[in-house]
């Protein structure tokens, strides 16, 4: 049976339950995310084991609501050593992207964090989509991006991804197909 074959018999995934994440301080956490980013906080679940495996460490585990039922979570592992992150990927490969409506939210929450002395780099136009970016407290990178897309873009990205891939496979070095999406 082939992998396609597969995958239409397989389960379909609905979307993503939650993301999580290791933070320092859960409740310095959750009222950072609803101050800069307007984040509900929606539930907190603390054990003293872990459910899977049954190990002692007792921790804090918080969800954030961040937009159209995706949720955004933080764990508090008191009894583990100082996080960090991983030294071997440069700090800006490894962040999280969130989404706002539009190029003037992005400017307005650029407003606002800048106003609450947080260092904001951009905007930063992709094309596709304009960003900002900066770290929460816990150093963390976060983006945010308003899409800047269109059906046609679209289109021509989607008509060269496998070649791009199947490029890059065998060289290692960025393939020239979409490099009209720079041009202006």
């Amino acid at each position: 049976m082939s992998t396609s074959t597969n995958m239409k018999t397989a389960t379909r995934l609905q979307g993503v339950h939650h993301v999580a994440y290791r933070c320092k301080d859960a409740k310095e956490t959750v009222e950072w995310y609803e101050k800069h980013l307007h984040m509900d906080f929606v539930l907190a679940i603390s054990e003293n084991q872990v459910p899977s495996t049954q190990e002692p460490d007792p921790y804090m585990h918080v969800f954030l609501d961040a937009g159209n039922g995706n949720i955004l979570a933080f764990f508090e592992l008191p009894t583990q050593p100082d996080m960090s992150r991983d030294l071997n990927t440069p700090a800006w490969v490894q962040h999280l992207a969130l989404k706002v409506e539009s190029i003037e939210e992005l400017l307005l929450a650029k407003d606002h964090l800048n106003k609450n002395n947080i260092d904001v780099i951009g905007p930063v136009d992709h094309t596709i989509f304009t960003s900002i970016y900066f770290f929460d407290p816990n150093g963390h990178r976060i983006e945010l991006a308003a899409n800047t897309d269109t059906p046609e873009i679209n289109q021509r990205l989607n008509d060269i991804k496998w070649d791009m891939l199947n490029e890059w496979s065998i060289t290692k070095k960025a393939p020239s197909h979409g490099q009209w999406l720079h041009e202006n």
